[in-house]
């Protein structure tokens, strides 16, 4: 099969796009970015955390975890919502949640109020991403699909910078109380944006009505959208891509590069700040070279995978107390790439479901990452407890995961591809017979 794509067919129905379109999935986009300052707000605060609520680093991954758990938990009912409801309904609900969340975690007094908090905060942030697929799925024509997808993924590290640059800037600045309160503010702002500007679709371009919602109808739309090998497929891509990043950056990057590689906050920071910015601008080649050649796919999510694990094993094995500067530079450039390389996994599952099972099929997607992120913070944290903080013992979790998705990748592969040029074949066919 030939690396390139083939051309792309217009078909009738597609929305036109535009700048109406730009706008108004901008919007969406900036509910979603506010979303990720949010999440990704306690990554710069671990250490602070720990202090405030004295914890110990398995009771400190427990706020991560929770939110984790919780933003899994409710990515198939979310993926319903969105298919059922429309995106303004689901973006609306998720960002007073998240805000709320943002505000309580601010205001906790206590570590149990503090975990209630992230609990709240992730079930609102689990609400953002699927809808802002969807809502690009809506308003811009098919063949931008992985462009827009990888955009509003770079959008959503562009709220994880203004994390490292300016709330661990804020936190010693201003105090916990004043800097989580005050960020809370954002989502007020865009909730208002979205009230008052978003739609979910065109004009002339409405979706077909659902059918009822009753119990069978969901079963429906999951057992669907599973029996898809492009479904299973993208959500095991998902789950190996994307967690050494988010463990990363979520929680135990900045407690590993002050107390096991020695530097300063401030050096961390922009080790940190590195990652984002190497994920904003992988995301963009990424996305230009899936949408010119779709058979690119398996080979970056692989090839992603594989460096990774290479450059993760080279600095936590490293011979002496520390890793060179220059490793760990290169760590943080890598791990960058996981984000982009995790949104391939949208690519498998978009073109195996129909329209009305996008928002189930890309939940399904999300699960992935999520449950592996999850599952390797909370083995960090046991690991570092229990090995009085071996960052290397710890951080060789990660390998377990990497290796169980390999497989399945691999198994689910060919079959994925077979099916792809069975169907394009199929849709060509179609098309020549489409009256004009």
């Amino acid at each position: 099969m030939s690396s390139a794509a083939a051309p792309t067919l217009s078909l009738p129905g597609d929305p036109p796009g535009g700048r109406r379109a730009a706008w108004v999935w901008g919007i969406g986009v900036a509910v979603y970015f506010v979303a990720i300052i949010f999440r990704t707000s306690l990554g710069v605060a671990g250490l602070d955390a720990a202090d405030r609520f004295d914890v110990n680093a398995s009771a400190l991954s427990t706020f991560s975890i929770l939110q984790l758990l919780v933003y899994a938990g409710m990515q198939i009912p979310v993926g319903l919502m969105v298919d059922r409801l429309g995106t303004k309904k689901v973006l609306t609900l998720g960002a007073v949640l998240f805000t709320v969340g943002q505000l309580g975690f601010a205001l906790s007094p206590s570590y149990g109020m503090a975990l209630a908090s992230r609990a709240l905060l992730g079930c609102g942030d689990a609400m953002t991403f699927i809808s802002v697929l969807r809502l690009g799925a809506r308003w811009f024509p098919a063949r931008r699909g992985p462009l827009i997808g990888q955009i509003a993924a770079l959008f959503g590290m562009a709220g994880n910078l203004v994390s490292t640059l300016f709330i661990a800037r804020a936190l010693h600045g201003f105090g916990w109380t004043a800097t989580f309160a005050g960020s809370a503010a954002a989502g007020g702002v865009v909730l208002v944006l979205l009230l008052l500007f978003l739609k979910d679709h065109p004009e002339g371009h409405e979706p077909p009505p659902v059918e009822h919602a009753g119990a069978a109808y969901v079963r429906k739309q999951i057992a669907a959208s599973w029996r898809e090998p492009g479904t299973r497929l993208g959500m095991w891509v998902h789950f190996t891509t994307q967690f050494p990043a988010m463990v990363f950056l979520l929680l135990w990057g900045m407690p590993f590069l002050v107390e096991a590689q020695g530097l300063s906050r401030s050096t961390a920071g922009e080790l940190l700040t590195l990652v984002v910015l190497s994920n904003m601008a992988v995301g963009l080649v990424y996305g230009q070279v899936i949408a010119r050649h779709h058979a690119a796919r398996a080979p970056l999510a692989l090839g992603t995978v594989a460096v990774t694990a290479v450059v993760w094993a080279s600095t936590i094995l490293y011979p002496g107390d520390h890793a060179p500067m220059w490793l760990l530079i290169t760590l943080c450039a890598v791990l960058g790439a996981c984000g982009p390389a995790s949104m391939i996994g949208f690519d498998f599952a978009r073109p195996a479901n129909p329209p009305q099972r996008q928002g189930t099929a890309s939940g399904i997607v999300n699960m992935g990452g999520f449950i592996a992120s999850m599952t390797t913070l909370f083995a960090v944290g046991v690991l570092l407890d229990a090995t009085g903080d071996n960052y290397r013992i710890a951080f060789a979790s990660v390998f377990v995961l990497e290796a169980l998705g390999v497989v399945q990748i691999l198994r689910l592969h060919a079959r994925v591809t077979l099916r792809e040029r069975n169907h394009h074949v199929v849709s060509r066919v179609e098309a020549v017979h489409v009256p004009a």
